[in-house]
């Protein structure tokens, strides 16, 4: 595909609830866009954007595909994006480049808790975005309540751009109520027609809606549309896109991607309504200096881009999905990138699995760099003489962890290049090895986000292992103070063992030592021994073997031998006082807090506080969220969330979310203390 300036091109998201019919409608619009001759399916397995083998089996969208299509001089770059939010690593991603967006929804069902996720994310990166209602062949399909609906859940701001011509198997099309004519389906393809006699009424009442909302986006205009006098196609036109461009207005359009109805209309929106890449306010990046700097999309400023996605493939290797926002790309040319210079030695053009050798690419578009080292998701490439480096995305981290087990313990360095991998594509995954538990942990979003990946291990990368729940790290403690003499002394002949100690141990806010010998009882060159020997014996508390915290250990007294003592002596005589003393001190265990931010619906606000309470959290305040939404704010035993992403997930009907920060260690209730001891003496034995 040739390349294209600045201002015929658009990036556009596709997003929408999974199940929408988001990667079919991608298939009917590169096929009117004439990208392809012959439509895939997602049922043939054929179709541009889902070509992986887990997509193909699961039926749905698993990452980011570009499906690039050109129609009258306008380039489209379709980001086909996951409607499952477990990968929503990947619309965070996109988001983070593209300037216009597609919501989908599938009409049948209506608005779902996806369309308004994705929604919101459009909303709060104040992305200019175009409404789709997908299957208006299918049955009990009202549009007025599905119009109502959405004005209701997304926004007031949402104009109908169409009209439906006939009921589920009756559809045939739709009235463009801006252009006022119709699109009809005649079997096999879409044609101009007439507006059906009992629907002029109200495509009639939908244009002049159109029309006042073109009137707000100039005073002229506004004088104009209250003197009645007609606006010009022209004026339409422009007025539309200033309050598309400005998120004041979002077109609804109504089809069918099965029968391509609707999608010539989408194209021609998308270069008459949404931006092209300069159109919108410049980006920001840093400078080396580290001072903000705008970055005009401009073919003649120094070379800048982003990295948006990390495709890992066992047989092709690391490609770096790129989206050049200022200057020229060319291929063999230096690029400045996670603090070095590296060649681009291979440029690609990409539509779907499909890499093209590419020459150059213009700003605004994108590509993929293969073969270079030391770049993923969230980087930076730039001209070396002109560095610059874009704010990274934020990715949601981690709330639910599980341990991985190998089946084949052969197979350690194949698990650990494999998990590496597959973080690389999925910032959203992480692993942390626990060395007091002996876990390793894999971290994700939820458990079928966890499950997905280890599968994907086991198909992509031929590595089994076994899953287990997350140990929880738990510490001990004391609560009084006692002294306790420690002794090691062995004299059999020869060298032996000889150190005594006294010592005192109190609650306090960090372990620490400190002496209070009078009178040479215990030699100061032996006070490091006895300080080593209190901290080893921190390691492994006597109650369940979890490291002791908040300890002070004063030695105060002792006894040595001028020939018998010696440091190993005086080390394992602190260990012994401290075990000695233990009991006495009022042994306690503390488990890990952790302050969790749980973000929902207002309506679900009273059944997460009541489950948090039954799972011991204490709720420390409420506010407000973006789009309507609250904050719960709560401090929670780790122990009581180990399956909250499942839970919540139930409670909200898959609308809500929370992230979590450990606090500080707390004391467990007595009424659980002796069964923590009890299953993690067990677990130790």
């Amino acid at each position: 595909m040739a390349s294209f300036d600045p201002k015929n091109i658009r990036n556009v998201a596709v997003l929408g609830h999974q199940g929408c019919g988001k990667t079919s409608l991608v298939e009917s619009l590169l096929y009117v866009g004439g990208t392809i001759s012959e439509k895939g399916s997602i049922e043939k397995k054929n179709t541009v954007s889902d070509y992986l083998d887990g997509e193909q089996k699961r039926q749905q969208s698993l990452q980011v595909a570009i499906a690039p299509l050109s129609k009258d001089g306008v380039k489209v770059n379709l980001f086909d994006l996951p409607g499952n939010d477990d990968f929503v690593s990947e619309t965070v991603g996109a988001l983070k480049v593209v300037r216009g967006a597609l919501l989908v929804i599938d009409a049948s069902v209506g608005v779902q808790v996806g369309t308004v996720k994705a929604w919101n994310r459009l909303q709060h990166k104040q992305i200019p975005t175009i409404i789709f209602l997908n299957k208006m062949d299918k049955e009990n399909i009202d549009f007025d309540s599905l119009l109502a609906e959405i004005r209701e859940k997304l926004g007031k701001n949402a104009i109908p751009f169409s009209y439906p011509l006939g009921h589920e198997a009756g559809f045939v099309g739709f009235a463009d109520c801006v252009h006022m004519k119709a699109r009809i389906f005649d079997g096999s393809k879409v044609v101009d027609g007439e507006i059906h006699e009992d629907k002029m009424a109200r495509c009639q009442e939908l244009h002049a809606q159109i029309c006042e909302e073109v009137a707000k986006t100039d005073d002229a205009l506004l004088e104009k549309f209250f003197m009645e006098e007609p606006f010009t196609p022209e004026e339409i036109q422009e007025g539309l896109r200033k309050g598309v461009l400005s998120g004041e207005l979002v077109p609804v359009v109504c089809g069918s991607s099965t029968k391509n109805i609707g999608s010539a209309v989408l194209l021609k929106m998308f270069a008459e309504y949404l931006p092209s890449p300069f159109d919108l306010k410049p980006m920001i990046a840093k400078g080396e200096d580290g001072n903000d700097i705008e970055i005009p999309t401009s073919l003649e400023a120094p070379l800048s881009g982003y990295v948006f996605k990390t495709l890992v493939d066992p047989y092709s290797g690391v490609l770096n999905l790129v989206k050049i926002n200022s200057g020229v790309l060319h291929a063999g040319d230096d690029i400045f990138v996670n603090g070095g210079t590296q060649k681009v030695s291979m440029l690609y053009s990409v539509c779907g699995k499909k890499l093209t050798n590419a020459t150059e690419i213009y700003a605004g578009d994108v590509c993929a760099l293969g073969r270079m080292d030391d770049i993923a998701s969230g980087m930076s490439i730039s001209d070396p003489k002109k560095v610059v480096n874009f704010k990274p995305a934020d990715y949601p981290t981690p709330v639910l962890y599980k341990a991985i087990d190998l089946k084949n313990k052969a197979q350690e360095a194949k698990m650990s290049t494999a998990l590496a991998k597959l973080i690389l594509e999925d910032p959203c995954l992480e692993t942390k090895r626990n060395n007091e538990t002996k876990q390793l942990l894999l971290g994700g979003l939820s458990s079928s986000h966890v499950d997905f990946a280890v599968n994907k291990l086991k198909d992509l990368y031929g590595v089994e292992v076994a899953t287990s729940p997350m140990k929880i790290v738990y510490r001990e403690s004391i609560k009084g103070t006692a002294e306790a003499q420690g002794r090691y002394v062995k004299q059999s002949g020869g060298s032996g063992f000889y150190g005594v100690v006294t010592m005192r141990f109190s609650p306090a806010k960090e372990n620490e030592f400190a002496e209070e010998v009078f009178g040479g009882a215990v030699p100061k060159n032996f006070f490091p021994a006895v300080e080593k020997g209190f901290f080893e014996a921190l390691q492994s508390g006597p109650l369940a073997g979890f490291p002791v915290i908040g300890v002070k250990g004063v030695l105060f007294d002792g006894k040595y031998h001028p020939v018998d003592s010696n440091e190993q002596a005086f080390r394992m005589a602190a260990i012994l006082s401290f075990k000695e003393a233990y009991p006495k001190c009022k042994p306690i265990i503390l488990e890990p807090i952790m302050k969790i931010l749980v973000t929902v619906n207002s309506q679900y606000t009273g059944d997460i506080i009541s489950d948090l309470s039954t799972r011991r959290g204490r709720i420390q305040g409420m506010g407000e969220a973006e789009h309507g939404q609250q904050v719960v704010e709560a401090l929670i035993p780790e122990a009581e969330i180990i399956d909250y992403a499942s839970t919540l997930k139930s409670l909200t009907q898959g609308s809500g979310s929370f992230t979590r920060e450990f606090v500080d260690y707390e004391p467990v209730p007595e009424f659980l203390k002796d069964k923590v001891i009890a299953e993690n003496k067990i677990e130790n034995e």
